[in-house]
């Protein structure tokens, strides 16, 4: 495309030397949108012409100087919505720049292609190592493959391979559906597991970030909300979210690294109509943590960006007299469900948790619950189908019962599917609630919230070990009101993540190998609605002043642990030093939630949990009201925000709804 190709010769015209030339920058970017495809791939092509057109007149025309000119004024400096929205483009030109592949042949794909991409020259621009040929010294965990956890391929069926007598149909297979085919499977019933997204096995994940993020992610990671502010990430695959999370298990009330002050999640359902079994859902807890073996992430694999969030919260913190931060726990190392730690199979810190694991070291529900349900009890797995409706019958009294399914398969030809039993719902905030809308249910899609996030990147002295040879997320502080969370990403996510322009980005993304990094993150409680199927979303003059306190607390960690600049997720990619008016800055330069970069991986609510049927969709056993026999077991359930990362509270809650008795009995 003329446009992308003279935007990107704009935006690189100051890097001190191009690795690749542009055109290889524009193929790369065409090769990322033809695997993401459909309805994505043409809304972005349609954000393209649009751009062109604001970009008008004669912006292809122009010499270089003048188009870098343009962009600075209706891109990077406008106040506009809509030019705001546009300057998100230059993301991706930098990840076809960072994201750089080289296609393997022969016996250079034995690794996923590391072999062909060693002397890839973008990665030895910025220091860059790829797993294979890094250095691993005594008492490291060797980067091999851990076998037998698999969902056996015999077990992964086509849609003529379905039996006719299933039991219990569980749409989508993250962490409330796995762990709900699980507990139902055990229980003696025939479960199908319905997955929207592909079946990609340990062995077929690579580290290529081109292909892994559009083959795992919903959307290719690039699902935004209504008016673009936020990019929602949601894993779309055999296994769902948890394939391509960090593994973080923290518990929503009692966690170890909990602020004794923050909210009680489970008082704040009671009074909201949702009184639900503490101690029941504690046991959920407790059984989850025993079947995965769940335990704090192992200080070697936050050697370098785990320790820096500890260390400069440490010294922060000791001169602070802010009585959330003077109350606040020290910093620690988060459960996770990886490895387990302390044994063979112990993460081994490649640092591609979010497109991955290649070597079967998560305990994720595509190497736990998933396969124990099929190999132990009989469950089987059709992905690539996405449920359009569940399709009902009369029960008793004034009850619907669920009979089944109809689907769409790969080819987008509709199929029905009965369920002699039941059909329990699990895929997500987002299409839980769409799936019940387009089903006949009403009050769906609605007091969604978020756990918003946002990036902030630090430049660290010269000599320090690379924060890429590690776990991507291990420590986290509670500051109560927010937390606090490590996190590093590899080459092209990073790019994405990575502030600054021309030149700017150049230098930053060279210092890689000097860089930490972690981010903020808050709880939006019940601001989102959806609207024409997309989330919609509006942050509070509250929600802004946390965002400024939040970010303000994480620089100032950050210079405590020794940064030197701290690079702000903002769209001019402006630069703080240790000497500038923190709170000063953020006051000036976050007025709305477009001015920073903001995310999230965790939707929750849509199809709240409400002990009155004119209250909520489902009642306090996750059943849905006006159903005999109709489970949600997924976040899209959760009544209100519970502050901390969202997948031990799903497992947990589906847990809680199917592993106290048999939930389809009569």
């Amino acid at each position: 495309m003329r446009f992308l190709k003279a935007m990107a010769e704009a935006l690189f015209v100051d890097f001190e030397e191009m690795a690749i030339s542009v055109d290889q920058v524009v193929d790369n970017v065409h090769q990322f949108f033809a695997l993401v495809g459909g309805t994505k791939a043409k809304e972005i092509s349609a954000s393209l012409r649009l751009a062109e057109l604001a970009m008008a007149p004669f912006f292809t025309e122009l010499s270089v100087a003048d188009r870098k000119d343009r962009i600075i004024n209706r891109m990077r400096d406008s106040q506009l919505d809509a030019f705001q929205d546009m300057a998100k483009l230059r993301s991706i030109l930098y990840f076809g720049y960072y994201g750089h592949w080289i296609d393997p042949t022969g016996r250079t794909n034995l690794d996923g292609g590391q072999s062909a991409n060693r002397d890839n020259p973008v990665l030895k621009q910025i220091g860059f190592t790829l797993p294979k040929f890094r250095t691993r010294g005594p008492g490291e965990v060797p980067l091999e493959r851990v076998e037998g956890r698999e969902i056996a391929p015999e077990h992964v069926l086509k849609i003529d391979q379905v039996p006719q007598d299933i039991d219990v149909i569980v749409v989508g297979s993250g962490s409330g559906g796995a762990v709900s085919a699980y507990n139902l499977a055990k229980r003696g019933y025939k479960v199908l597991v319905i997955e929207a997204g592909p079946f990609h096995p340990s062995p077929d994940i690579t580290h290529e970030e081109r292909a892994m993020v559009p083959a795992l992610f919903k959307h290719g990671a690039l699902q935004s909300s209504r008016d673009n502010d936020f990019i929602v990430f949601q894993g779309r695959n055999v296994g769902g979210s948890p394939t391509i999370n960090n593994g973080i298990c923290l518990r929503m009330k009692g966690d170890r690294l909990s602020h004794p002050d923050a909210a009680d999640v489970f008082a704040k359902w009671a009074s909201i109509g949702a009184p639900i079994d503490e101690a029941r859902f504690m046991a959920s807890y407790d059984a989850l943590a025993a079947d995965l073996g769940l335990a704090p992430a192992e200080p070697r694999s936050g050697k370098t960006n785990g320790t820096h969030l500890i260390r400069g919260w440490d010294q922060f913190a000791a001169g602070s007299d802010d009585p959330w931060f003077k109350a606040a726990k020290a910093g620690g190392w988060v459960t996770k469900n990886f490895g387990p730690p302390g044994t063979p199979n112990a993460c081994a810190y490649c640092g591609y948790c979010n497109t991955g694991c290649p070597y079967g070291r998560k305990m994720a529900m595509a190497q736990t619950y998933l396969p124990w349900a099929c190999a132990r009890h009989g469950a089987r797995i059709l992905p690539d189908t996405k449920v359009d409706k569940i399709l009902w019958a009369r029960g008793t009294g004034a009850k619907r019962r669920a009979t089944g399914v109809q689907v769409v398969d790969n080819d987008g030809m509709p199929h029905v599917i009965q369920a002699r039993k039941g059909v329990v719902v699990a895929a997500g905030t987002i299409a839980s609630s769409l799936l019940l809308d387009r089903s006949g249910i009403g009050g769906t899609g609605y007091q969604i919230s978020l756990n918003v996030a946002s990036p902030i990147i630090a430049l660290m002295p010269a000599g320090a070990t690379p924060a890429w040879d590690e776990d991507q997320m291990t420590s986290v502080v509670d500051c109560g009101q927010f937390l606090l969370e490590s996190h590093f990403q590899p080459p092209l996510s990073m790019s994405s993540m990575m502030p600054g322009w021309f030149g700017e980005m150049d230098k930053r993304m060279r210092a890689y190998s000097r860089i930490c990094s972690a981010g903020i993150l808050f709880p939006a409680d019940r601001r989102g609605n959806l609207v024409g199927g997309k989330l919609d979303i509006k942050l509070q003059q509250d929600d802004l002043a946390m965002i400024r306190r939040a970010s303000a607390t994480l620089a100032r960690v950050h210079f405590a642990a020794g940064a030197l600049e701290v690079y702000p997720a903002l769209l001019k990619g402006q630069t703080l030093t240790p000497a500038m008016d923190i709170d000063a800055f953020y006051r000036s330069a976050v007025i709305e939630q477009d001015d920073i970069t903001l995310s999230s991986s965790h939707p929750q609510g849509g199809n709240p949990m409400h002990q009155d049927p004119n209250e909520g969709v489902v009642d306090l056993e996750c059943r849905l009201h006006g159903a005999e026999n109709v489970l949600v077991t997924d976040a899209s359930v959760f009544p209100s925000c519970i502050r901390v990362n969202a997948q031990y509270t799903t497992m947990a809650m589906a847990h809680y709804a199917t592993g106290y008795g048999d939930v389809f009995a009569g």
